[in-house]
């Protein structure tokens, strides 16, 4: 059909000749509604924005000589956030004399590794910053393991 055909057409009907493939050959046109159609792509990109969800980073503080039932505590929380599907930074913090023993800062850092392995990997190592070692650990994806 004919470009000024397929114009007059649209007219009559109370709709637009939108060009829907223009690299084939002839190029592929169909009538709508313009209108309509911007409303309905706005709505399905909304109901696809509201079904994103964004990962946070949650933070869990402790200290290098926490009690067996704070850590308890502290890994609840962890377990919670991790499920939720965020990402988790733990800090110890250190204190006074307590930069003198680093070790243990580390030791505790590397049982929480092994206490979230089955439900998370770790993102970035412990390290150092000023007073305090940091540690960043993500939910698994579905298909890992």
């Amino acid at each position: 059909m004919y470009t000024r055909e397929a114009i007059d057409q649209a007219k009559d009907a109370g709709l637009d000749l939108v060009i829907v493939s223009p690299t084939a050959d002839p190029p592929v046109a169909k009538f709508l509604d313009i209108g309509k159609f911007k409303y309905d792509a706005q709505k399905k990109a909304n109901a696809a924005k509201k079904k994103q969800k964004t990962q946070e980073i949650k933070e869990i503080k402790m200290r290098p000589n926490i009690d067996d039932h704070d850590y308890g505590v502290k890994m609840k929380k962890v377990h919670e956030f991790i499920d939720d599907g965020d990402k988790v930074k733990v800090t110890l913090r250190f204190r006074g004399r307590e930069m003198a023993h680093q070790q243990l800062g580390m030791q505790l850092l590397q049982k929480v590794q092994e206490d979230t392995k089955d439900v998370a990997k770790v993102e970035a190592h412990p390290k150092m910053e000023g007073r305090q070692m940091l540690m960043v650990i993500a939910p698994k994806l579905k298909g890992q393991a």
